[in-house]
């Protein structure tokens, strides 16, 4: 088990300790660099679109083709960031007086990631006039060669990483390709999807396009959709995005959302009125991902579009079908995965500063899932790679904090040309192709660009914690406050303390899940659960170190403080 520290965030050290749940809230907002004039994240707030590279021409684009009343065929990803933008780019357009829109989501065992010259071709299939990528495309320099030798337009629209080479698409608009001067390089692809609808729309309201028997539609409405993929990517939440999932949120639970993420919320067991974004990322997010994990997106992208409550509801429950069936083969594999590492370590050797893992029968769609839960358990960058078909691999990948690894398999490819076939995702994740006899050669090098990147430094866990939380504040208002207090995610952390309790009583929630009941130094008892922490059972005795969050706990109507564990240690 990799080493963990606890490292406390430091804090103004002339602020009084917290006074009530609103003081506490205040201060981890200071914490996290956020001034109390920023705390109302209303629209207003958005950074403005006009500083977006290649959104002038992207307008253009669109406007000539509503002019023209030509077809659009939008091309989404298969995760549930493409999934909801793509259902966002069909409303929107279809809102904005787009005569014919329809959408396409190449499965991924079909065709892999991205805009391919196959996937154009089956685009092509279906005769549009203008082709629109959501959250793909940037990578796509051949999928974009074909369409242009077919004679068919371009709008690639994507937030991830470019390669020295653009695509020569009509029109580019991603916050992260060279020279753009956006200022919140972290939108998601349905982010990127809603800038380019609303500038269109503001460029259509100038042309006098609206009317009475063409409304100038209310793009707010579909902030629902924009916050789910935001936080299903978790992509780091700047204000901007802050903002987007925030206004997102006060839909969904003012019940003005879709009818197919009502759905998913009910299905999951979550109250929309109520709804946060760890409802989004953790419940309905991989409900809707599975779709795309197991068989094809077109069910997830149905399920948002739909407007009728009782099919969204039968869609909604396929998903979760889906979901449950994920979880069964993410089980099995990931118990492989552990094994494979237990056998370097039973081999006496050093674990190495990255695992690149393969298990024959390994399922594509879930093995981002597994290469996640080793990054997790040893704290290191992990691809998990699939049997694709026809002597090919893909791989998943997934990095830790410091680790850029879109840039470490890029480095790789410079150096050893060849060794592999595609590539392309971000800083934390990313997906790759190569033939299965490059696998070796490939872990040697992967490795050693890992290595250089990180440095020989022993590998620990840092857990963040924001301190101890006071007595009298472990209780069901602050858990409450803290709860609706965000969005919390990626680079705006769900708070999370750290202190020392006396174990009442220890036992095991089904095979993996540590429940405790605790005895605070001050303070009634609280019960605490740890997910995925039931191997910590013997640990958990006398007195304990924990890291937690504070949380509700909802049991046949009752609402009680609980404490969601991070990390356990003995101090007995």
């Amino acid at each position: 088990m990799t080493p963990t520290q606890i490292h406390r965030v430091p804090t103004n050290p002339t602020a009084a300790p917290p006074a009530n749940p609103a003081d506490l809230l205040r201060q981890l907002y200071a914490c996290r660099g956020q001034a109390e004039s920023e705390s109302e994240l209303g629209l207003a707030g958005l950074a403005p679109y006009q500083s977006l590279a290649g959104l002038e021409a992207a307008v253009a684009l669109l406007a000539a083709n509503l002019g023209a009343g030509g077809s659009i065929l939008v091309v989404g990803d298969y995760d549930a960031d493409g999934a909801t933008g793509s259902a966002l780019a069909v409303l929107g357009l279809r809102a904005l007086g787009a005569p014919a829109v329809s959408y396409l989501v190449p499965s991924r065992f079909a065709y892999g990631y991205g805009l391919s010259p196959p996937v154009v071709d089956a685009a092509a299939a279906l005769a549009p006039k203008l082709l629109i990528t959501v959250d793909n495309g940037i990578a796509g320099v051949a999928g974009v060669e074909r369409a242009n030798q077919l004679g068919i337009p371009v709008l690639i629209t994507d937030h991830h990483q470019a390669g020295a080479v653009l695509p020569a698409a009509a029109a580019i608009v991603n916050p992260n390709q060279p020279g753009c001067g956006f200022p919140s390089k972290h939108l998601a692809g349905v982010g990127v999807v809603f800038y380019v609808l609303v500038a269109l729309r503001a460029q259509l309201r100038a042309a006098g396009w609206f009317s009475a028997a063409r409304p100038e539609p209310n793009l707010a409405e579909y902030l629902d959709l924009v916050a789910l993929g935001t936080v299903a990517d978790v992509v780091t939440l700047d204000r901007n995005n802050r903002i987007l999932v925030e206004q997102g949120l006060r839909r969904i639970r003012a019940g003005r959302c879709r009818p197919g993420i009502r759905a998913l919320l009910q299905v999951a067991g979550r109250d929309p009125a109520r709804a946060t974004a760890t409802d989004l990322g953790f419940f309905v997010g991989p409900r809707l991902n599975a779709a795309g994990r197991l068989t094809e997106m077109t069910l997830g992208v149905e399920c948002l579009l739909c407007d009728e409550p009782a099919r969204a509801l039968d869609l909604a429950g396929q998903l979760d079908g889906l979901n449950r069936q994920r979880r069964e083969i993410e089980g099995t594999m990931r118990e492989q995965a552990e094994t494979l590492v237990e056998r370097i370590q039973l081999r006496g050797d050093d674990l190495p500063p990255a695992f690149c893992l393969y298990g024959k029968g390994w399922h594509q769609g879930v093995s981002g899932i597994v290469a996640a839960r080793i990054r997790e358990r040893y704290h290191r960058p992990c691809i998990a790679f699939a049997d694709a078909g026809e002597g090919v691999l893909r791989g998943s990948a997934r990095s830790v904090d410091g680790l850029n690894i879109r840039d470490a398999i890029d480095l790789v490819d410079r150096r050893r040309p060849g060794l592999i076939e595609r590539f392309g995702g971000h800083a934390m994740a990313a997906g790759l192709t190569l033939r299965t006899a490059a696998l070796a050669d490939f872990r040697a090098a992967f490795r050693e660009a890992v290595r250089e990147q990180l440095g020989e430094a022993p590998v620990v866990r840092q857990i963040r914690s924001d301190g101890e939380l006071p007595a009298r504040l472990m209780n069901l208002e602050t858990a409450e406050v803290l709860r609706l207090g965000g969005p919390w995610g990626k680079g705006f952390p769900e708070p999370l303390f750290d202190g020392e309790f006396e174990v009442v009583q220890a036992r095991l929630v089904g095979e993996r899940h540590l429940k405790l009941r605790l005895k605070p130094e001050r303070g009634p008892f609280l019960d605490a659960i740890g997910f995925g922490l039931g191997e910590r059972l013997e640990q958990a005795r006398g007195c304990v170190r924990l890291a937690y969050r504070l949380d509700v706990n909802e049991y046949r109507g009752e609402r009680a403080p609980q404490l969601i564990l991070e990390h356990l240690q003995s101090t007995t």
